[in-house]
This record gives structure tokens, sequence and C-alpha cells, in this order.
């Protein structure tokens, strides 16, 4: 019998992997489809689904405060800005690069708590994401000729997914998750269609078209198993599992794309992931002195 800790790690990792195939059909879809027009119809698709499921658990009956509207607003935005850039990047970096590059997110969320958020962040964690960021310079490497706009892109993308995790974090638990989520697929879909204006249109062939449906439901699933990971375990075991994503993103990138990253991006891609688990450690450590009886 698997503990709710094990479940939630056996989540996590089925999750990861279903966002990163997701990235995988999506860097496919390059050759096939104009960049809006997958916007259009991934986020069509989606947006249907999770409406699907928004309406089936009566989601959209639950009224949400004009404060927390602004948050999700705002944080829409951040969102479907961080889907153009992300998806620029993608299209034009080995798959494996640009998920070492992300994993940094757990470092610039915690760095940006600390700032914006008053979060108490003591000197280990600071020293870890500054190793971190370390770890993204040695992967990008801004003084070496791979270093593009893509790369800046990438990093952009970062920037983006910490604003909206810290404006998330802002919002009160009353918000629906999946209403956050219905709202981001609806503004994908509806930046896909804006700019599709701009593109010649292309019906997708029947390949295409298979592509197309295996993002959404990997995206769809990768959300549903991430959250599913987080309620079952806990938030302290589970979440280091998120860097499950960088093994399937090194064996896609091979197996899909011929890519493999050099002996610099790996060594920055463990420093990464390193100094993140040392995150996620020092804030168990920090939880549990929290918890601990005052001695009398």
């Amino acid at each position: 019998m698997l503990s709710d800790n094990a479940r939630g790690a056996l989540l996590m990792m089925a999750g990861m992997a279903s966002f990163t195939l997701s990235d995988a059909m999506m860097k496919l879809l390059a050759s096939e489809l104009p960049l809006f027009q997958t916007l259009l119809w991934r986020g069509l698709a989606v947006s249907l689904v999770l409406g699907l499921l928004v309406w089936r658990r009566g989601v959209f009956r639950i009224a949400i405060a004009r404060g927390d509207r602004w948050l999700v607003a705002l944080r829409t935005l951040a969102d479907t800005a961080a889907t153009w850039f992300f998806l620029q990047a993608l299209y034009h970096t080995p798959i494996a690069n640009l998920t070492a590059i992300m994993q940094a997110l757990p470092l610039t969320v915690t760095l940006g708590g600390a700032l914006f958020l008053g979060e108490r962040v003591g000197w280990r964690r600071m020293t870890a994401i500054g190793v971190g960021f370390l770890g993204v310079l040695l992967i990008a490497r801004p003084e070496a000729g791979g270093f593009d706009i893509y790369a800046v892109y990438a990093l952009i993308c970062i920037g983006l997914v910490t604003a909206r995790d810290l404006l998330t974090r802002r919002m009160s638990r009353s918000v629906p998750s999946l209403m956050v989520a219905l709202a981001n697929a609806a503004a994908v879909m509806v930046f896909g269609l804006a700019g599709s204006a701009t593109e010649v249109f292309v019906t997708p062939a029947p390949y295409a078209a298979m592509l197309l449906a295996g993002t959404s439901l990997f995206i769809v699933g990768g959300y549903v198993l991430t959250v599913s990971a987080v309620r079952t375990g806990e938030l302290g075991f589970v979440t280091p599992f998120r860097y499950t994503g960088l093994i399937w993103a090194l064996v896609l990138g091979f197996v899909l794309f011929a890519e493999w990253p050099d002996t610099l991006t790996q060594l920055g891609a463990a420093l990464v992931v390193g100094t993140g688990l040392f995150t996620f450690y020092r804030e168990r450590v920090t939880v549990r002195r929290g918890r601990a009886p005052i001695p009398r």
C-alpha cells in the first residue's frame, strides 16, 4: 500500500512527463503550423476540456472577490506573454537546454517572495539562489556564440512566470484553481486568434491534428496530475519531483530531435537542480521548526 507521499510523488512525476510531452509536440508542430494558429487550436481544445470540468464541478457558481479578479486578470496576462516567449525559445532552442533553464523557477519565485511579499529567506537559501543562477549562466553562456535572442526569450519567460506565481500567492484560497486555468487557456486562445490575422491560414494536416490533440491532452493532464500531486502528498516532499521533467526533456530531445546538451549545460543543469532541491530542504526545515513545541 503506497503512502500519500509516495502517491503524490508518482503523480508529480507523471505530471512533469505530461508537460514535457506537450512541449515536445509543440516543438514538432513548429514545422507544421504557424505559431499563432497553433496557439489558437490548442487554446480552443484546452478551453473546451477545462470549461467542461469547471461546469461539472459547479465552479462557475463560485463568486470571486473583486481584488482576486484583478489578480486573476494580471496573472493571465503574465502567463499569456510567458507562453509566447516560451514557445519562441522552444522552437529555436534544444528542449533539454530550455527545460534546464526553466528549472530555476523555484529559485526565482523564492527570491521574488522575499523581495515583494516579505517572505523570510535565510542566508543559506540566498546562497543557493546565487549558485542556481550561476547554473543558469552556464546553460545560457552570455559570452558564448550560442547566446542569442531566444536565450533572452527564455530568461524573459522565467521573469514572467515568476510574476505569475507571485500573483497566484496573493490570491485568496477561495479562488478555484480550475477557474484560473480556464482563464489562462481562454486568454491564450484569444491571443492566438488575434495573432492568426497576421498569418496565412493553414488547414491542419492529419499529422498536425494528431499533434494538436496530443499537446492539448498532455497539457491538461499535466495540470490535473500536478494539482492532484500537491493535494495528495506533502508539498515539501512532492515538489522536488518536478525536476524529473528534465530527465524527460533529455530523453525526448535525444529521441525526437537528436539533441544532447554539452558538458557545461549538464553541469549548469546539475547546479540548478541541486540548489533547487536544497531550497526545498531548507523550506522543510523551516516549517518543522515553526511547528516544534515551545519549551516551557
